[in-house]
This record gives C-alpha cells, sequence and structure tokens, in this order.
C-alpha cells in the first residue's frame, strides 16, 4: 500500500522550501524594522478559544475548523494566529510589562474547506499583532509595512483596500440600516444571505455571489453613518496614509470574514503571478474587543495575515533564491576519502557549503555528480594528489582546472566564491 498525503496538505521539497525560506527570511527582516518581534503558539488550541474570539456566526468557525476531542477536551487546530497570539498575550500579562506590544508570526493554519489552488487544507500565513495603541497611526503604518512588504519582493501591481466599520454603536445602527435595506430585497439574495439577513448581515457586504453582489451594489454604506469619534478615527488613518505616500482605495462593502473587526479594515490585491479571481495577498483590522472579551483588560488591538501559498504564486519565478556556489569534494580511495571530511570541515568552518562524495566510483562519475548538484567547484583528491600535497581544483562553470596547495585550498576557495558572488 502506498500513502499520500491528504488531500490539501501539501509536501514542501527542498527546491520549493527554498523559495519559502527566502520570502520568510524577508518578512522577518522587515517586521523586525518596524520593532516586530516573533512569537510562537501552539497549533491546538481549545475550542472555545476560536468559537469566542473568532465568533460563533463566521465561516471559520461553522465549517472549516478540524475538532477533536482528547480525555475530556475539546482542541481544534488553529484555522488562524489572532486568537492564539491574542491568548499568548494576556497569558503572559504583557500588559503590565509594556504599553505597546508588537509581535509577528509564521506557520501553519488549517482550515476543513474544498481545497483549490492558493487555497488548502494546510496553510501558511505570516501575520504582525499590536496590542497597546487606539490611534490611526498605528493603523496607517501595519497598512505601510504590509504594502511595503510585498513591494520589496517586487510586487508592483497592487490595490490597497480600506474601509471603516466603526465601533459597536455605529454598527448597531447600521446593521438596523442595512436589514431594513435588504429585507425587500431578500427574495432577490442567494439562500447563505438570506441566513445571513437574520444573524450576520455585515456579512452579505462580501457575497461572492452574483445575486448578492447586484442586491448590495446599491445598499447603504457605513461610512455614512459612523459616530464622531469613528469619523475621527478614519479621517486621521486617512491623512495618515497620505503622509506615508500609501495608494489607497475606499471601498465601503469591505467588511473580511471575521466577527471581531472594529474601525479600521483592509486588504491588499494583486493580479500578479497565478492567483487568478482569488487575488487578495493579506489583509486585516482592528479588533480592540478581543482581550476584554477573552478575560483581559480593554486594550486596543490591531493585527494582519498573509497567506504564503497564495504570495508565493504571486511572485512566481521572482521568489526564486539566488543559487551559492558551493563545492563538492570527489575523494578517489579510502585515504582520500578521509582526507576529503577534513577538508569539507575546514571550508564549513569558512562558511562555504561542501559535500563530500564517499560512494566511490571513477573521476567521470563523480564529475558527473558534481555537475548535478550544480557545484561551483569540484575538488579532487587521489593517492597522487596527498603524496605531493595539492589538490586538483575543477572550475565547473568557467570549465578550468588547477592545482592547489592542500593548505591553502579552504582560504582560496572561499575566496573565489565570494569574488564570483560579488561578495
Amino acid at each position: 500500500m502506498q500513502f499520500r498525503a491528504v488531500k490539501g496538505m501539501n509536501d514542501l521539497l527542498p527546491e520549493e522550501t527554498e523559495r519559502w525560506q527566502r520570502v520568510e527570511s524577508a518578512f522577518r527582516r522587515h517586521a523586525g524594522l518596524y520593532g516586530y518581534s516573533e512569537v510562537r503558539t501552539p497549533i491546538v488550541e481549545a475550542l472555545e478559544l476560536f468559537v469566542h474570539a473568532t465568533g460563533e456566526t463566521s465561516e471559520v468557525v461553522e465549517k472549516q475548523m478540524f475538532e477533536m476531542e482528547r480525555s475530556g477536551e475539546r482542541l481544534a487546530l488553529r484555522p488562524e494566529g489572532t486568537p492564539g497570539s491574542a491568548r499568548a498575550f494576556l497569558n503572559a500579562s504583557r500588559h503590565a510589562r509594556e504599553p505597546v506590544t508588537r509581535w509577528y508570526y509564521l506557520g501553519q493554519m488549517f482550515r476543513a474547506e474544498q481545497p483549490q489552488r492558493g487555497r488548502y487544507r494546510q496553510f501558511n500565513q505570516a501575520g504582525c499583532e499590536l496590542y497597546g495603541d487606539p490611534g490611526p497611526l498605528c493603523d496607517a503604518e501595519l497598512i505601510g509595512l504590509l504594502a511595503g512588504f510585498f513591494q520589496e519582493l517586487g510586487l508592483r501591481d497592487l490595490d490597497v483596500l480600506i474601509n471603516s466599520i466603526g465601533g459597536p454603536g455605529t454598527r448597531a445602527r447600521y446593521r438596523e440600516t442595512l436589514v431594513a435595506y435588504l429585507t425587500p430585497h431578500k427574495d432577490a439574495l442567494s439562500e447563505h444571505a438570506q441566513r445571513r439577513l437574520l444573524d450576520n448581515p455585515l456579512r452579505i457586504l462580501d457575497s461572492k455571489s452574483t445575486k448578492d453582489r447586484e442586491v448590495v451594489a446599491g445598499a447603504p454604506s457605513i461610512l455614512d453613518v459612523l459616530d464622531d469619534a469613528d469619523r475621527e478615527h478614519w479621517d486621521g488613518l486617512r491623512r495618515a496614509l497620505d503622509a506615508l505616500g500609501v495608494q489607497y482605495r475606499v471601498v465601503p462593502g469591505l467588511v473580511r470574514g471575521l466577527d471581531y473587526y472594529t474601525r479600521t479594515l483592509f486588504e491588499v490585491q494583486s493580479n500578479a503571478g497565478e492567483l487568478g479571481a482569488q487575488n487578495t495577498l493579506g489583509g486585516g483590522g482592528r479588533y480592540d474587543g478581543m482581550l476584554k472579551g477573552m478575560g483581559g483588560p480593554d486594550l486596543p488591538a490591531i493585527g494582519f495575515a498573509l497567506g504564503m501559498e497564495r504570495l508565493l504564486l504571486a511572485l512566481g519565478d521572482a521568489a526564486a533564491p539566488v543559487k551559492e556556489g558551493h563545492c563538492f569534494i570527489a575523494p578517489l580511495g579510502d585515504r582520500a576519502a578521509l582526507e576529503g571530511l577534513k577538508l569539507a570541515n575546514e571550508l564549513r568552518a569558512l562558511g562555504v557549503r561542501a559535500e563530500v562524495d564517499g560512494r566511490g566510483g571513477s573521476l567521470k562519475s563523480l564529475l558527473r555528480r558534481a555537475s548535478g548538484l550544480e557545484a561551483r567547484y569540484c575538488v579532487v583528491l587521489g593517492d597522487n594528489e596527498l603524496d605531493r600535497g595539492i589538490v586538483q581544483v575543477k572550475n565547473l562553470a568557467a570549465h578550468s582546472q588547477e592545482e592547489l596547495p592542500r593548505a591553502e585550498v579552504a582560504a582560496r576557495l572561499r575566496a573565489g566564491l565570494t569574488r564570483e558572488a560579488g561578495r
């Protein structure tokens, strides 16, 4: 019997993980420039954490969580990163240690949905969470961080969408206004939207159904009913984005898919690569009530998440890492194999990747293996070379070769690779 990976959960082989590592390293560096530090939380949490924090009526909780029970505990594989980060923040009482906390994370998430291109049952997200600052300046800076990261990777075709859904008072008023508008059109809505009309009407605004889109096209804008405080925050956000030079587009129907959001919402979309119609790279918003709702202090918070699989699809070949030259050591005989091990360790101590082939064989076969591994140099060692205190170095890229003193070879190869890399 041959086992296969579970549908929607994919292997990443070495040639693919190199692309991932490049993007992950860029994210860590970029987030660090804004003062964010990495947090790592478990992939399994109490089921109730996501029900409570994400929202009982959200698609994630209703349909997409992988749930399990063990020794009376109801658990879930994390479908997103924000609730676990918030729990860790509260468990560690970080609010008692610092007025503002900035965290970032990278890791696997899980949703039991039908797999499609760029959307899988096990997927990877990178995200940032900021606790303790209520103001629109940090909202704008976080949006700038996300868009700037994509630009740093080479994506230029970006569309930054923003909206505000206000605080609880604004949303309550808007809910009444929206229900009053949608109710006469109920029969024209999809079956799913008709259910949402009863429990979460704002979600109808981002429905993918053509029928629903036609109905909500004429819906009143939530921006028209913002209270004074929400309006001040919204205007401050736009002024700050203008000051940062972030190009954006106001989309009053943007509500995103999670129930905990307040005030600022944003998405970054792109038509680059092979994303197709599902062109959102990342997004997020404020969730000022989450920490208090989880039994913590009444502290504001904002965050975003981006999908790594979708980002890599958008980047295409641009995510390919730059191959660094390395050395292949080809020993001819047992005595040479032991010396080859020593040489490899000398190279590694200098920061040079080195591989020793101890399987033996002819020089021709060893050179073929070196070429297959895309080595820059092949170092040939045999009894004759050992007796003379030299090695044969073949530059496979330049199709040249030279003899080098054994005592100098590690430093000379390191210098050659550094020069060729332009470092």
